[in-house]
């Protein structure tokens, strides 16, 4: 991320980069700290695995485009709610290791074992004009961690075809 500097205070994005509280830099629209907090609070529970303590961050009409299947798109908090509860569900060892953000969008980078297999995600989070979570992108590997999860993740959401379904259908 490039986190230009101007001579006197330094930019949004550098601001959001290395999350400075909103009282340093009172002369800026709150945007700023509601972006940092909105992916800390993802962050947080989604390592902790839990899928309710971050629905919240997401925009209402927030969706997910699969990293098995790119034509599938999850969307709305509902089909999103099942398919955090599958994939959170199937994952051990979450961590987030790096974040780079410039208010709009943000990368996060991280690894999880699902069952003995290692699996990385650089996960792409694009945020709402309220710094809500709008869209997500996950990019996995290796290809036997992704193979793992795909057969994991898979069998619970047979469980759900109607989510299936939709997350198939063009908006």
């Amino acid at each position: 991320m490039s986190a230009r500097l101007q001579k006197d205070r330094p930019t949004r994005e550098h601001a959001v980069a290395v999350g400075q509280a909103k009282s340093s830099f009172s002369t800026w629209d709150e945007t700023i700290v509601v972006v940092h907090d909105a992916i800390e609070r993802f962050r947080v529970a989604s390592q902790a695995g839990d899928v309710g303590g971050f629905m919240s961050e997401l925009a209402v009409d927030a969706e997910l485009v699969s990293p098995i299947s790119g034509r599938m798109v999850f969307r709305g908090q509902g089909d999103l709610r099942v398919l955090f509860d599958a994939v959170y569900g199937s994952l051990t060892g979450l961590t987030w290791k790096d974040e780079v953000t410039d208010g709009k969008v943000a990368l996060l980078c991280g690894e999880a074992r699902v069952g003995p297999f290692k699996l990385g995600d650089a996960m792409v989070v694009e945020l709402a004009p309220d710094g809500r979570i709008q869209r997500i992108r996950p990019h996995l590997r290796p290809l036997l961690g992704l193979v793992a999860f795909a057969v994991v993740v898979g069998a619970k959401m047979a469980l759900h075809p109607a989510v299936l379904v939709r997350a198939l259908r063009r908006p």
